[in-house]
């Protein structure tokens, strides 16, 4: 089957120049292709769109409103294609960003402010989700996620490194003791978050390849890690999670980070993600560059130093 828009072109460019072989040549494309493709229109439509004789070319009355119709309508379609290019040329239109809910209020919320005034022809719709968004069946543009992203369909970069921490409450500690080994761990109240393997509600893993895991239980789980912080900050347990979440408690002294004999496993970093595209809209890539800027060289939560004054 011939494509319609091609065979649009193609009655369009015989009508202006008032021959097929004129036409094949504009179009450098055969004259026997002409022909089928003002055939195959005539077919699809029933009727006659042209009057053909050796030596004149004439429009019928149905041919003419055609004419008409396949003009505004290869119109529309460059001027489709000319926004969608100018689109990837320029920083603009709406931006659909899909972040971690506590990763977006405490760090990605607060920049878009500064973005909004770089680039002012964008509009950002943030979406606040823990869960893993297929970006392309929801319709978002990209996504920040934190961790392992190993066998993702999307082209991912990472914008920033991110520690992670175990820590409890002051009045925790000075009740219940510091553990001093993952061992005894299990003589602990450990939060647990429901929606992390390395981090979770009944295990958690240590060392550099998360290669100890040590069974944890405790009193209360949560698939948010802003619950299981507050629960922390009030003496119910131990919290352990990415930096992000606990830097400023760390920082103000309402929570003390815990050491013991094998190091808390790292998260592989921050990282923007975006479907599969040579060439993404420039909003796109602005906002990836403008997050990578932002948390260079450092990102504020690996500043764990604590704030005395």
């Amino acid at each position: 089957m011939l494509d319609r828009v091609a065979g649009m072109q193609v009655f369009v460019s015989v009508a202006a120049l008032g021959s097929f072989s004129a036409a094949a040549r504009a179009l450098r494309i055969s004259q026997t292709m002409v022909t089928k493709h003002i055939s195959a229109i005539e077919t699809r439509l029933g009727v006659k769109i042209l009057h053909r004789t050796t030596r004149s070319l004439t429009l019928t009355e149905v041919g003419r409103s055609f004419l008409a119709a396949s003009e505004r309508i290869l119109a529309e379609i460059e001027e489709a294609e000319a926004s969608a290019g100018a689109q990837r040329l320029h920083v603009q239109g709406t931006l659909r960003l899909n972040v971690p809910v506590s990763f977006g209020v405490r760090e990605i919320a607060p920049l878009l402010p500064a973005f909004a005034r770089a680039y002012p022809s964008v509009k950002v719709e943030l979406g606040l989700n823990d869960r893993m968004v297929d970006l392309i069946e929801e319709g978002w543009d990209m996504a920040v996620r934190i961790g392992d992203l190993t066998g993702s369909r999307m082209i991912v970069r990472k914008i920033a490194p991110c520690s992670t921490v175990l820590c409890a409450a002051p009045a925790y500690l000075a009740e219940k003791g510091a553990p001093r080994t993952v061992d005894e761990l299990v003589h602990h109240n450990c939060l647990g978050y429901t929606l992390s393997q390395e981090f979770g509600a009944d295990r958690w893993s240590f060392g550099t390849k998360a290669d100890v895991s040590v069974p944890i239980a405790g009193n209360l789980r949560a698939s948010n890690g802003e619950a299981l912080v507050a629960a922390a900050v009030n003496g119910q347990g131990l919290a352990y999670g990415p930096a992000f979440l606990v830097n400023a408690e760390l920082r103000a002294g309402r929570l003390v980070p815990i050491e013991l004999d094998h190091p808390t496993h790292p998260m592989r970093g921050v990282f923007a993600a975006y479907p599969h595209d040579r060439n993404p809209a420039a909003k796109v890539r602005a906002m990836i560059d403008f997050l990578v800027q932002q948390f260079s060289p450092l990102p504020p939560w690996e500043r764990m130093t604590r704030d005395d004054q």
